[in-house]
């Protein structure tokens, strides 16, 4: 039997977002975790000029691991990739409706008959207008309404460098009535174009109205990767584990790490993300998150992103974690200190 020969680079990739990626590149674990091997671990985001940076959507660089939105990670799939779900994480990011001021718009039933923001960028999978459409979506089933019940007016994403900027700005002309929001910047924003807060999704009492692109979140590795070096997967999903136990002790570090990464200031971390996000950062793959997903794959579908159908089952493969979960338990046990 031959074994494969070991990559001289592991790639990985993150959402600006809560990541237990983005934790372990920030204390260089996974780094100090590969070179014994002598493979370099690179961010795509900080990779040089020559990094197939679209990758981060199509994942279509074998030795790539993704922690990132499920509309691309779904996307990618749906298209024939050989991408295989290997953990999840639900991390709320403060999902909001945003009117103009003084309107007195409030609450998801106050949407029937209002027009709705869907923005629309020129890229290859358009996660932007998915959000919003997503967003909405949950916002009328609250209130037991349907698509039907509102008017969705495209608004054009070109020449807005700001996230939200296009739709914000149709909200103030009076193009739109209602813009759908979440994040750190989404904070930031909203306080610097005056706009209230209709509907605070967050505080919808089924989360089933709060799925979205980040809810839940899917790590993904490439079926080569896996197939060729299932060890240096679980080893990765370990330094993860780790990460996301350190971070549960460390909340200030925690919001330190989330500025840098979402690139937002102080306000608009603590406006985005409640007390307690440092310790949701564990992946897992639960039933109860799997059928979250399962209806996102559907409503994505509803909405025209997905080529073809994702079929939720198929595509998880728990091995890796559960493997990744002994192994951290076991480096617990010889080092606990770490």
């Amino acid at each position: 039997m031959t074994h494969a020969v070991l990559p001289r680079t592991l790639w990985f990739t993150r959402c600006p977002v809560p990541t237990a990626t983005g934790i372990a590149a920030d204390r260089r674990w996974l780094a100090e975790e590969f070179a014994p091997d002598g493979i370099e671990v690179r961010s795509l985001q900080d990779g040089a000029p020559s990094a197939d940076r679209a990758a981060h959507y199509t994942h279509a660089l074998p030795g790539l691991f993704r922690e990132g939105g499920n509309v691309p990670a779904l996307w990618a799939r749906s298209r024939g990739e050989r991408t295989r779900l290997i953990g999840l994480t639900w991390i709320e990011e403060r999902q909001s409706v945003l009117v103009r001021p003084g309107s007195g718009i409030r609450g998801a039933e106050a949407l029937r008959g209002l027009r709705l923001a869907a923005p629309v960028h020129d890229i290859a999978i358009d996660f932007w207008r998915a959000m919003a459409l997503r967003g909405f979506d949950g916002v009328l089933a609250a209130a037991g309404l349907g698509t039907d019940d509102a008017t969705f007016v495209d608004v054009p994403g070109a020449g807005h460098r700001d996230q939200w900027g296009a739709e914000l700005a149709a909200l103030r002309r009076g193009d739109v009535d209602a813009v759908y929001v979440k994040g750190a910047l989404a904070v930031e924003a909203a306080r610097r174009a005056g706009a209230e807060v209709a509907v605070e999704l967050d505080e919808l009492a089924d989360r089933r109205f709060r799925v979205n692109n980040g809810t839940p979140r899917p790590i993904t590795v490439h079926q080569q990767l896996l197939d060729d070096h299932p060890g240096l997967v679980d080893r990765f999903l370990a330094v993860l584990l780790r990460a996301a136990d350190w971070a549960a002790e460390q909340p200030a570090e925690v919001a330190r790490i989330l500025g840098a990464e979402t690139g937002a200031g102080a306000e608009g971390v603590a406006g985005a993300y409640r007390p307690g996000t440092h310790l949701t950062l564990h992946p897992d793959l639960a039933p109860d998150r799997l059928t979250l997903l399962a209806e996102q794959e559907a409503g994505l579908r509803v909405h025209g992103f997905l080529p073809g159908p994702v079929d939720i089952a198929a595509w998880t493969d728990p091995e890796p974690l559960r493997r990744a979960t002994a192994l951290a338990a076991s480096h617990r046990a010889f080092a606990p200190e770490l």
